[in-house]
């Protein structure tokens, strides 16, 4: 087995890697793996009121914090929701820039059949900025018309309970049917069926390097 110990997960908004690979992250944690996490946008635009516009930049170092992330590993930058493709070449750069720093083993983006139109900018913009890195895309099906399952990443019940917990701390999103505790659950349990375990959660190979 090929030993990642320095990950890096790129999440478009705050809460997109919670959503996608919260268990993982959670039971690489615990396995004493370094964990960063960079979102790009804590989409002031569309905070629901009455919350402050500064509310999910709250919400997403205590939903990481319940992961087990370190709070100097979590940053989030300050691009307008639904606009990235206006900031395609920042963004890269930005990248650049935390390539250089961070170094990665291994790299977490959304999936290139994702629809949200920031998702793939940052697949696109990530897969450039690490192309000599191993590349895993995590699952958000709500917006995968479809989705390669060529990973698995088997998770305990506790795992999965982290991430719903990690999940309960944006309260401006808690309408959202996919933070339901019911789905959430249910996706982790129909992906663990089709490796004969328990639970898992579910990644596209982009890029591997053996």
């Amino acid at each position: 087995m090929i030993a990642f110990n320095k990950i890096l997960v790129l999440s478009p908004h705050t809460d997109d890697g919670e959503l996608g690979c919260g268990a993982t992250i959670n039971k690489w944690i615990n396995e004493g793996k370094e964990i960063h996490y960079l979102a790009f946008s804590a989409a002031e635009e569309s905070v629901p009121t009455p919350f402050p516009k500064d509310e999910l930049r709250k919400e997403v170092l205590a939903s990481t914090a319940l992961l087990g992330i370190k709070s100097e590993h979590v940053r989030v930058l300050k691009y307008p929701v639904r606009r990235f493709a206006e900031n395609r070449q920042n963004i890269l750069e930005d990248l650049i820039k935390v390539r250089e720093a961070i170094q990665p083993e291994l790299v977490l983006i959304p999936s290139q059949n994702d629809i949200h139109q920031d998702h793939q900018v940052i697949c696109m913009e990530g897969i450039r900025a690490f192309k000599l890195t191993p590349i895993l895309a995590y699952e958000l099906p709500w917006n995968n018309l479809t989705f390669n399952n060529t990973c698995y990443s088997l998770i305990t019940e506790k795992n999965l309970e982290i991430k719903h917990l990690s999940l309960q701390c944006y309260k401006t999103q808690k309408h959202r049917a996919y933070f339901n505790k019911e789905f959430l659950y249910a996706l982790a349990k129909m992906r663990g069926i089709l490796i004969n375990a328990n639970y898992a959660e579910c990644f596209e190979v982009i890029r591997w390097v053996l």
